[in-house]
């Protein structure tokens, strides 16, 4: 029988009773995340006659200017998840510290980290943005601290993000395969639409920031100028280059034809006294899982990112992730030095 048409709520339940897990908490869990993310493709889908485009008048912890769909977009997450009694904490890449769950509300088995909304600088143009997130346990009954919420992308539970485009998409891993869910506006339910996706192994597609061109350290370098040889290069065929201006946009496309996702380390980042640009915990750990998990890889040039052990809750790392055979051969290439 075709999986095609089925809820969000009914295929958790459904991996559930495959795995032989009970999955009753969790399901809920990610029916707060999924009822979240339909409030912010609302709002985005609404633009300016929501009164949610341009800049909020403030910056993050990051130091970045902050938009007001930024702001707007995490307290929907944080107003839509903590009351559950699922989660013990939530972290947020727009927070300075981890956000504790009010005393009002009990306190659950669960650890939430997010990014409101990637791509936050596609929104006054009307690109792709999304929200990424990520779950991990708690493991004792204590009140977490920022250090509970530093554990390896490999402890993840699930890992997913909500794509805001043309359709709106969420698209989850908890670790058996990779699915792909179409918001239906007509009935409010995530539908599954992308059973089973898988990266190709090979690719002629890649994705990176050429205006960094400059920066870029060796190992890069000599993978674009080798794709952009073409055919007349040392690959031996054409590539394309695309850029979306969104993580969630570009590993988006990725999952689903293959490609090479790169934020790599490089002598700009270096001056600046950072060891990379994406964060760890609200990016790179769950879009890592997910490629992982549809058959790709995600490594920083020298190790598996699923395997970093994180030392902060904004940690920032280089991040090479995409069809297998393409970052093998990057990885390859910065072991040459």
């Amino acid at each position: 029988m075709s999986q095609l048409g089925t809820t969000l709520t009914q295929y958790i339940i459904e991996q559930g009773r495959a795995q032989n897990e009970s999955r009753g908490a969790f399901t809920a869990l990610l029916n707060d995340v999924a009822t979240a993310c339909k409030r912010l493709s609302n709002l985005v889908r609404l633009g300016e006659l929501a009164g949610v485009l341009g800049t909020a008048g403030q910056e993050n912890v990051q130091g970045e200017q902050q938009k007001k769909l930024d702001v707007i977009a995490n307290e929907v997450f944080i107003e839509s998840m903590q009351h559950s009694g699922l989660l013990a904490g939530i972290a947020s890449e727009e927070m300075d510290a981890h956000y504790p769950i009010p005393e009002r509300y009990p306190r659950g088995d669960y650890l939430l980290a997010f990014d409101p909304l990637d791509g936050s600088s596609n929104i006054d143009v009307n690109g792709s943005t999304g929200t990424i997130f990520s779950i991990t346990r708690h493991v004792d009954s204590s009140a977490p601290s920022d250090i509970d919420f530093q554990q390896p992308g490999s402890r993840q539970v699930c890992a997913g993000y909500c794509l805001y485009s043309s359709a709106s998409m969420l698209v989850i891993t908890t670790g058996h395969g990779v699915a792909g869910f179409t918001l239906d506006n007509s009935v409010g339910e995530f539908i599954l639409s992308h059973p089973q996706i898988k990266v190709p192994r090979q690719t002629s597609e890649y994705a990176i920031n050429a205006s960094n061109a400059r920066h870029w350290l060796p190992p890069e370098k000599r993978y674009v100028d080798e794709c952009n040889a073409g055919a007349d290069g040392p690959r031996g065929r054409d590539f394309n280059m695309r850029w979306a201006g969104s993580m969630v946009g570009d590993v988006h496309r990725i999952l689903s034809r293959g490609g090479l996702f790169l934020y790599p380390m490089d002598a700009k980042l270096a001056a600046a006294g950072k060891h990379g640009k994406l964060r760890l915990l609200y990016e790179a750990n769950p879009m890592a899982m997910l490629m992982e998990q549809a058959g790709g890889k995600a490594h920083t040039g020298t190790e598996r990112i699923l395997d970093i052990a994180p030392s902060s809750l904004h940690q920032r790392v280089p991040v090479i992730m995409g069809s297998a055979d393409e970052v093998e051969r990057l990885i390859g290439y910065h072991h040459e030095g």
